[in-house]
């Protein structure tokens, strides 16, 4: 948890909040290299499992973390640069926080993106404009599900 805590606390923002065609994103202020903290998803936990809002992310068990910005504004991408992740160590871990690293190199500037991987039953067109683009914000483990609905 040490090692997370020196990670995360280098000079200055690591990320800035900028317009994007499609609302406001996530913007790397410097260089990242893959598996890199780039930073703290602070928020409040909501202990209800109906509880659902445009940017609420599940926790399990039936609570969620409404996060706080700058990270409330990470959009989805279908071939994302970044993933979030529980820490998981022999210390107790805060409950009302997950962690936001980098999957492959990313360069100063560059939108920091997630895949959603929503439920099949949550999907929505996708605007992404990745390469591999799904087109549907899914799970690509549930998209055959949603082709076969949309047919």
């Amino acid at each position: 948890m040490e090692v997370l805590r020196q990670q995360t606390r280098k000079r200055g923002p690591a990320v800035r909040i900028a317009d994007t065609p499609l609302g406001r994103g996530v913007f790397a202020v410097r260089r990242f290299r893959p598996q890199q903290v780039i930073g703290v998803i602070r928020g409040k936990v909501m202990d209800d499992p109906d509880y659902s809002s445009e940017y609420c992310m599940d926790l399990g068990e039936g609570r969620s973390l409404e996060p706080a910005a700058p990270f409330r504004y990470l959009n989805h991408s279908c071939q994302p640069n970044c993933e979030i992740f529980a820490w998981e160590s022999d210390e107790p871990a805060p409950q009302d926080r997950l962690w936001l690293q980098a999957l492959r190199p990313i360069e100063s500037g560059e939108e920091l993106t997630i895949d959603y991987a929503w439920p099949a039953d949550a999907a929505i067109p996708c605007a992404c404009g990745a390469q591999a683009c799904r087109n549907w914000i899914v799970s690509p483990e549930q998209l055959a599900l949603v082709m076969q609905n949309a047919v």
